[in-house]
């Protein structure tokens, strides 16, 4: 199950609304059962003028979708990078990187990365009440935290250059989310980065948006960083069953990044690659989106998923196929780590050179995977048999 040629073909997927140009299509389920995505698109090419978020609703688990609502209009500054959060009270918010001072270009090592301007700004948010029908027409701006890589910018930190992927997530009574710091653009679009998390103790309850807390961490004027080069981007997170936070995040190695915090996020366990479990091999990714999930529903619930490529590439090639590894918690001296099992490939493309990247899991009566090749964004349901042999290998235990 494990070989490429088991996985699902992507073009069975069922495919979600764009403009052309699609990006991050991140799904939360609502009460009513509705799904709600929202994505970056345009009618361009990646950071593209025009670009900017949009949300469609499906009420047949993505089979169809309903016209594309705009969370940002295609004729205002760029707005890039939606991640979705839904609310215990049914409020939908939705976070993005806005160029706020509509700036044209920016100071860059390279041609194409001068004219990249949808990667800085102020981190803006807007909300629904009404399930992503229609959004707010105020938008609000997080206080991230200044420090160092923000200083070592051309601007010294006047002008913050940043993006998350993923989705937030609430712990113990709060949300964090994930997101990169850019010291510098040029070769390879970004040149140092840094991942960091931000949260928020009382979003769950407050209604009022200008009166949300917000904290940055890690503490300190460093992020999490690759133990080589200067790429530590991407940071996704998830929570373990005695509250640890444990997250991954992409360099351009050859391998993920892994970390654990046992203090709510404000320290993390020095930075390593990731591994199958303690002392065990390494887990092999290029630069690319790899994310870690908590299934929450199901046969599988308080088991893990993790996505990623399979192979050591070190740029943004080999997207194609897409594998998933299943993890389960075991206990260590310093809390609870989550060992990981084989490799098994779940989507593919006939053409090799067709990237797959940036999915959600949404679990309503199975797992469903939504992900995009930057020009189509899809939906695929996975069947419980392929879930079965994640936990079918060394190392993971059976579904009982």
């Amino acid at each position: 199950m494990n070989k490429a040629s088991s996985a699902i073909d992507i073009e069975t997927g069922r495919t979600i609304p764009s403009e052309g140009y699609c990006d991050q299509p991140y799904v939360v389920k609502l009460a009513d059962g509705a799904w709600l995505c929202v994505m970056t698109t345009g009618r361009g090419q990646e950071g593209n003028c025009g670009q900017h978020v949009v949300s469609t609703r499906s009420i047949d688990k993505g089979r169809t979708w309903s016209p594309l609502a705009d969370i940002e209009p295609v004729d205002g500054p760029e707005a890039s990078w939606a991640m979705p959060f839904l609310t215990p009270g049914g409020r939908v918010y939705v976070f993005y990187t806005y160029n706020a001072r509509n700036m044209r270009e920016v100071i860059a090592d390279d041609e194409y990365s001068r004219h990249r301007v949808d990667t800085l700004g102020e981190y803006a948010f807007k909300y629904s009440d009404d399930g992503g029908k229609t959004w707010s027409q105020e938008r609000w701006y997080i206080p991230v935290r200044e420090t160092a890589i923000d200083r070592r910018n051309p601007y010294k930190g006047k002008i913050r250059f940043f993006w998350g992927v993923g989705k937030p997530m609430a712990h113990k009574g709060a949300m964090y989310l994930g997101f990169a710091k850019v010291g510098s653009f040029g070769k390879g679009f970004m040149v140092e980065t840094e991942s960091w998390f931000l949260k928020s103790d009382n979003i769950l309850s407050e209604p009022a948006p200008d009166k949300l807390h917000w904290e940055t961490l890690p503490e300190g004027d460093n992020g999490l960083r690759s133990p080589e080069g200067l790429i530590a981007e991407e940071v996704n997170l998830t929570a373990l069953s005695d509250g640890s936070l444990f997250c991954t995040y992409r360099t351009v190695a050859g391998h993920p990044c892994h970390a654990y915090s046992r203090n709510e996020g404000k320290s993390w366990s020095p930075s390593g690659f990731m591994t199958y479990y303690p002392g065990g091999p390494m887990v092999n990714h290029p630069r690319a989106a790899n994310f870690v999930r908590k299934l929450m529903e199901g046969p599988y619930a308080g088991r893990y998923i993790y996505w990623f490529h399979n192979h050591p590439g070190r740029g943004y090639e080999g997207r194609n196929p897409a594998y998933l590894l299943g993890g389960v918690e075991h206990d260590s001296p310093e809390g609870k780590v989550i060992h990981w099992g084989e490799p098994v490939a779940v989507l593919r493309a006939k053409d090799p050179k067709t990237g797959i990247s940036y999915p959600d899991f949404v679990w309503d009566d199975g797992l469903y995977i939504t992900e995009t090749q930057k020009t189509i964004a899809r939906v695929h349901a996975v069947p419980n048999a392929f879930l079965d042999i994640l936990w079918r290998q060394r190392n993971n235990p059976p579904v009982q």
